[in-house]
């Protein structure tokens, strides 16, 4: 019994911290505000503002029930403990509740985890092959499908905004979206570049390759082109047919879009709208939304420089070994995480890995 009440206290203390990093304060005062948006007539008057509110509420009224359910659960726990110091055949109850409890406890210490202004919004994801010739390009699919179907098990919409098929098996890049609550915060700790090393299927002799494919994230952000000045000078807009499933106008018309931003040599392209003034349009949010990241990475180099640090440069390094032959294994160069089911990382089961590469940002970050 003392063990529980010794766990019961910890809970007591875990539920304090949970209200600092959830700023449940500030969204029990923000509530009643946005109550009072969502009920004016002419909220619809202003589309994007409108959604806007209703996301807002939807989280704040989110994180204030879970707050609320988590401090009942954790006075029931007294109870129940009470009770088993009397009565031994709800001692098993109380147990499953503080273990219950610990793990949700756990789970939702990676709100802490959260620091940056866009982690908890929608990211905008860019897979590309790099060293490896055609296995390499099968790999970049494999990473799409880890990617797609972890979002499936999060109950993330994906969209595919662009996809380039290789040669003979794979793609050889593919940009999409991926809506949902902390999804670049999650997705940010797959930026960089990904290994596999396994006997490849395209050896008639069987033997071990090894390939690369790149991982790249932004936030998106929807009003990005009121943040960012684009002189449509420095611009190079090309038009191509689209090269997949997207409408009557696929491979009829040149309803494709690609931009490149010459100063900055950054490319975006889009071919999965019905025309192709709806695809420039979209190239040139995310263009914006490059350029937005391209200056806050910026920022925080200088300040790394002024601070004395030394930063590797994420495009070209190696973050995370996929290795399937000789043995099995997932290995975060990062954060030293690791699985010995490669399988089920690429069938979606990423999440830890991006878990453990934010405490170890936090952990660096403090040391």
């Amino acid at each position: 019994m003392p063990d529980l009440k010794d766990e019961h206290a910890r809970l007591r203390v875990e539920l304090g911290e949970a209200e600092v990093y959830l700023r449940i304060a500030d969204l029990r005062a923000r509530l009643p505000q946005l109550e009072a948006e969502m009920g004016r007539p002419d909220l619809w008057d202003d589309a994007a503002r409108a959604r806007q509110v209703q996301t807002e509420f939807s989280q704040v009224k989110e994180d204030l029930d879970l707050h609320d359910r988590l401090r009942d659960e954790v006075d029931e726990l007294a109870e129940m403990i009470e009770l088993a110091s009397e009565d031994s055949d709800f001692l098993a109850e109380a147990e499953r509740s503080a273990a219950s409890l610990s793990e949700e406890f756990h789970s939702l210490e990676l709100r802490a985890l959260y620091t940056g202004e866009y982690d908890e919004g929608d990211a905008v994801c860019e897979i590309h092959s790099g060293a490896g010739g055609t296995d390499s390009q099968d790999w970049a699919a494999m990473l799409f499908n880890m990617y797609r179907k972890w979002a499936q098990g999060r109950g993330f919409p994906l969209e595919v905004t662009d996809s380039q098929e290789g040669a003979e098996a794979g793609i050889t890049s593919a940009t999409f979206l991926v809506r949902g609550r902390y999804a670049y915060g999650l997705l940010q700790a797959e930026r960089g570049v990904h290994r596999l090393v396994r006997i490849s299927p395209f050896d008639s002799q069987a033997r071990r390759h090894t390939a690369f494919a790149s991982f790249g994230v932004v936030p998106f952000i929807e009003d990005a082109t009121d943040h960012v000045e684009i002189d449509e000078k420095e611009l190079r807009i090309d038009t191509f047919r689209s090269s997949g499933a997207g409408g009557q106008h696929v491979n009829v018309t040149d309803s494709a879009v690609r931009v490149t931003h010459l100063p900055t040599g950054i490319v975006v392209s889009c071919q999965n709208e019905r025309s192709q003034h709806q695809n420039k349009d979209r190239c040139m949010q995310m263009l914006a939304m490059k350029l937005v990241d391209l200056e806050r990475q910026k920022r925080e180099d200088q300040l790394a420089d002024e601070a004395g640090e030394s930063k590797s440069v994420e495009w070209g390094s190696q973050i995370r070994s996929y290795v399937l032959q000789p043995y099995q294994q997932v290995k975060d160069e990062r954060s030293g995480e690791t699985s010995g089911n490669p399988e089920g990382v690429l069938n979606g089961a990423v999440e830890p890995f991006m878990e453990a590469w934010l405490r170890w940002r936090r952990a660096e970050a403090v040391s």
